[in-house]
């Protein structure tokens, strides 16, 4: 972030939460999403960094997430992110596949991101641009 949560300058962000999380609890391919007793992933601090956010969710697939991320309220929201957040230098966003049922915990989620920084995508932890296909998927399909 740019500037603490509670700033005036994030108000409009913090604003548009509630409506964005609604709207991808509501989209096709969402399966949970992280919260605090905020209700969203605000109060979670990590890599011992206050002004960076958590955002953990798990889709049914990767076009799924693609979707409601590009698309609808999500997208109209981040096309003012460079007024709240700083450009990172490194990758921020991470994913990865997991088992059915398999809800990931904030430390595994770090894990994954730490290892994307280290190593570059893999099928352990990848990016929208560098997709790796589930061990499920690769399975059936040999």
């Amino acid at each position: 972030m740019v500037a603490p949560l509670d700033s005036p300058q994030l108000a409009e962000f913090v604003a548009g939460l509630d409506p964005v999380n609604a709207a991808a609890d509501a989209a096709p391919g969402f399966v949970w999403r992280h919260q605090d007793d905020n209700g969203n992933s605000t109060g979670v601090r990590v890599l011992d960094d206050d002004m960076l956010l958590v955002n953990l969710a798990v889709w049914e697939s990767i076009d799924a997430l693609a979707d409601f991320a590009y698309g609808g309220a999500h997208r109209d929201i981040m096309r003012k992110r460079r007024q709240w957040f700083e450009r990172m230098s490194e990758p921020y966003l991470v994913l990865w596949w997991i088992p059915a049922g398999h809800r990931p915990s904030v430390d595994e989620a770090v894990e994954r991101l730490l290892h994307l920084r280290a190593n570059g995508p893999s099928p352990e932890a990848f990016t929208f641009k560098d997709r790796y296909e589930s061990q499920s998927l690769r399975t059936q399909s040999t």
